[in-house]
């Protein structure tokens, strides 16, 4: 096997990168410029000695606690529970939110062999605990295993009196009913929202 066949093996093993982008990706890189390749090659090969989670929230940083956990300009009475870190910077780029994160590694999932105890659950209910919360956001993804991360959650924090919220999730806007799936339509209806009296 070549070295550039290994390469593009190589590639397609990251997500969301078949074969063919794989190849494209390595054919672009052999026609860049050397020093290029060379900064990219350190900094893939520092990423896992540089970044690492939170001990706070479980956010990939390079400073503990990380820039969020340590902003005293966020508002410290709310927490939005994600399930990987990633799901932080694309809540963050939408600019409508300005709490706390927490991060629980994943969802829920019997068939999976992930259950509570695989999950961040003890480190956000001892936040929760010691902190001075007035809402959870259970930002889990829009799947079985979101919903049921997030209803595990409702149930056990009841008892805290904290209102656990849950992202709304339906139609697109600018989208048309007749592109929209049955699941996606059945959502936006269960999740309807009362519009002021005229």
């Amino acid at each position: 096997m070549t070295t550039l066949d290994m390469l593009i093996k190589s590639l397609s093993r990251l997500p969301g990168v078949g074969a063919k982008s794989a190849a494209r990706i390595a054919y672009h890189l052999i026609q860049s410029d050397g020093e290029f390749n060379r900064k990219l090659a350190v900094q893939i090969a520092e990423l896992q000695d540089r970044v690492f989670n939170c001990s706070i929230c479980g956010s990939y940083t390079e400073t503990d606690p990380c820039p969020i956990c340590t902003d005293s300009s966020r508002d410290t009475s709310l927490i939005c529970v994600v399930e990987h870190p990633q799901d932080i910077l694309t809540i963050e780029s939408s600019g409508s939110y300005f709490g706390l994160f927490h991060v629980l590694g994943g969802a829920i999932s019997p068939l999976d062999g992930i259950g509570p105890e695989q999950l961040a659950i003890g480190s956000l209910i001892r936040r929760i605990k010691d902190g001075h919360f007035s809402e959870v956001i259970a930002a889990t993804n829009p799947t079985e295993e979101g919903d049921t991360t997030a209803l595990y959650l409702a149930r056990l924090l009841k008892e805290t009196g904290i209102p656990v919220s849950r992202l709304a999730s339906g139609l697109p806007i600018g989208g048309d009913l007749e592109y929209a799936d049955r699941i996606t339509l059945a959502r936006s209806m269960r999740g309807r929202i009362r519009l002021g009296s005229f």
